[in-house]
């Protein structure tokens, strides 16, 4: 999913229902909502090949309106249609009644597809919204001190990635090599911060709390509490094994991996005036992510469909 449909937050994974394969088409007609109408309107099945439906939960934002103009410069008729639920565009993608999604990261499709027995693959990278550390104490990393206490959240998902983040932060030290850590994972003894996970929703205002030398936050709780987006003291890296899942992408059907229109869509959301605006719209937070292919995107999603796996 796109890290926000505001101001680019990652999203806790959704508990999502099993899915009937019966088509979300009913007498030719599925049920969303368009973009630019207020209201539920009935969209049919993509008969006309030449307009790419785009799925996506964050219609609204002005850079799918300059993504479409310039598609239009490079002949390519773009509709986006936009979903009002997470769990809405992927079913729709399965079932043909979009060609391409752009609202999710890398976790959310494995998990996705390992639920649903779908194989929708990434066809090209977005961005990914840092997980940020925020502390009122001190201004870098090499301030903290042995024992000083750091809130996470305390959901799976962000747990593990929090966690992710106070090791390339350097503050923390696993004992072995856990591909989704839990607090346990932890070699107390080698780290400097103790970890006090805490429901997500609390991270935030514990910045105040003068046992706490530090919160890692979503950037929705962050904004809520009036942070300043930029003054983490650290965050994770796009290229950093933690952060990889949380790449968002353009999602596809297997079949559609070697589409040219589809890839030329990709490669036009690369556009600079397109990347301005997905930055203007996250804050200034979101880090677009250069330098994956189809390949090595697939590759990550292997690996975190695989973990999934293990972990159920």
């Amino acid at each position: 999913m796109s890290e926000s449909t505001t101001t680019g937050t990652i999203p806790v994974l959704p508990e999502k229902p099993k899915r009937s394969r019966t088509p979300l088409i009913a007498g030719g007609l599925v049920l969303v909502a368009a973009l630019g109408v207020g209201g539920w309107a009935l969209l049919g099945q993509n008969e006309d090949a030449d307009v790419i439906r785009i799925g996506t939960t964050e219609a609204s934002q002005p850079h799918w309106q300059i993504l479409t103009e310039k598609a239009a410069e490079a002949g390519i008729e773009v509709e986006i249609v936009n979903f009002s639920e997470y769990t809405l565009p992927n079913p729709a993608l399965a079932e043909g009644e979009i060609d391409l999604n752009s609202f999710q990261h890398l976790l959310y499709l494995a998990d996705h597809n390992v639920n649903t027995g779908d194989d929708l693959q990434p066809i090209g990278s977005t961005m990914i919204v840092p997980l940020p550390l925020y502390s009122e104490k001190y201004d870098s990393v090499d301030q903290f001190v042995k024992g000083d206490q750091v809130a996470i959240p305390n959901d799976s998902t962000n747990q593990a990635r929090a966690l992710f983040v106070l090791e390339s932060a350097g503050l923390i030290t696993f004992s072995g090599e856990p591909v989704s850590p839990t607090p346990d994972d932890v070699d107390e003894a080698a780290s400097t911060v103790v970890v006090r996970p805490v429901e997500a929703s609390q991270t935030a205002g514990l910045i105040h709390d003068a046992d706490v030398a530090g919160v890692i936050t979503n950037n929705n709780f962050a904004t809520d509490a009036g942070f300043d987006l930029d003054g983490y003291v650290h965050a994770d890296d796009p290229e950093s094994p933690g952060a990889q899942p949380y790449i968002n992408v353009f999602a596809a059907r297997p079949g559609d991996l070697d589409n040219e229109t589809y890839r030329k869509i990709v490669e036009l959301y690369h556009d600079p005036e397109v990347l301005a605006s997905v930055v203007e719209s996250s804050g200034g937070t979101a880090v677009i992510v250069e330098g994956y292919d189809t390949e090595r995107l697939q590759d990550v999603l292997e690996q975190t469909e695989s973990n999934l796996q293990a972990s159920n």
